[in-house]
């Protein structure tokens, strides 16, 4: 797949492997870490059950498992990477459910000890807007002088009524005052966003692509909504039959985004996968190459590429 993204290349986008690449010199691999934490509608703070397309881990479906400590989830990962790609630089991916939702001081005990680990280049954590509080903005901040960082934001969606109905307690708002705060102290951010979440246009999914990019993101996760068995909606979707997005569908939103949005924003990820045992619909996000692929063909097949029809 052609990942590079110069003006007039077909078929080209900012991918973040080869961000990844030209920065440290070579293969960077992901280490997903679940570090114990929880989120504010998981605790009580401000709701239960959590937000209501997330599994029972939190997103963290593909790291060991807390039930190792942290050092034993690294180092079963880089096992597990290892299969497939050779490598000797690991970015540690903090991404089981908030990890910034807990006291500084505890924080910065888990990215110390995971920094300290042999090969590691940098760390990724992904939390939510609204679990920024300003001491956790001054550890990232000191953080990110010591190694390569970056903070990936849920926003998901920037409609209240998708907002609602999905459980998430936090606003758009919440969101641009994280990437201005992250900003400020010079770390990277990358926001989550999902299409296909129940009751939404085309026309309002490439809205929250755009809103994501106006407030000032280094980078964009793009994620297919998919149900899974451990969430809060596969019993509403016993009930009342969800409605999901065909796999063409998709395509052509994704390289809508692609095309409109500028041409230096990090394309952290194209499309979403659950594990094979929890997933419920669509079937048809397990076929992940054969999407990308689909995504690629979109593309040349507009004679397109990322910030073709972007307007400043």
């Amino acid at each position: 797949m052609t990942v590079q993204n110069e003006n007039g290349r077909i078929g080209s986008f900012r991918n973040v492997n080869q961000y990844l690449r030209d920065k440290f010199g070579g293969k960077v691999m992901k280490i997903p870490i679940d570090a114990g934490f929880t989120c504010p509608n998981r605790d009580g703070t401000k709701a239960y059950g959590g937000c209501a397309f997330c599994g029972s881990r939190g997103s963290g479906d593909f790291s060991a498992g807390r039930q190792f400590g942290l050092v034993e989830q690294f180092n079963r990962g880089k096992e597990m990477m290892h299969r497939k790609w050779k490598s000797s630089h690991y970015i540690v991916y903090l991404q089981a459910f908030s990890n910034t939702y807990a006291p500084a001081a505890r924080l910065r005990e888990v990215y110390e000890l995971m920094l300290d680990q042999k090969g590691v280049v940098g760390m990724a954590v992904a939390t939510r807007p609204d679990c920024l509080p300003a001491d956790v903005l001054g550890l990232l901040e000191d953080i990110n002088k010591q190694t390569f960082l970056w903070v990936e934001l849920g926003l998901q969606t920037i409609h209240e009524r998708t907002a609602r109905s999905m459980n998430l307690h936090y606003s758009y708002a919440d969101f641009c005052n994280a990437v201005q705060g992250l900003n400020e102290i010079g770390v990277e951010s990358c926001a989550h966003i999902i299409l296909g979440l129940p009751g939404e246009s085309r026309e309002e999914m490439l809205d929250t692509a755009m809103a994501a990019v106006r407030a000032g993101v280094n980078g964009l996760k793009i994620h297919l909504f998919h149900l899974m068995r451990d969430s809060s909606l596969a019993a509403e979707h016993n009930r009342n039959s969800i409605t999901f997005l065909e796999q063409d569908e998709y395509i052509s939103i994704v390289v809508d985004i692609l095309e409109r949005i500028p041409p230096h924003i990090i394309i952290h990820r194209l499309t979403g996968d659950g594990p094979r045992d929890l997933l419920i619909e669509p079937k048809w996000s397990l076929n992940k190459w054969e999407v990308l692929n689909g995504i690629k063909d979109e593309l040349e097949r507009r004679s397109s590429w990322q910030g073709k029809l972007y307007l400043p």
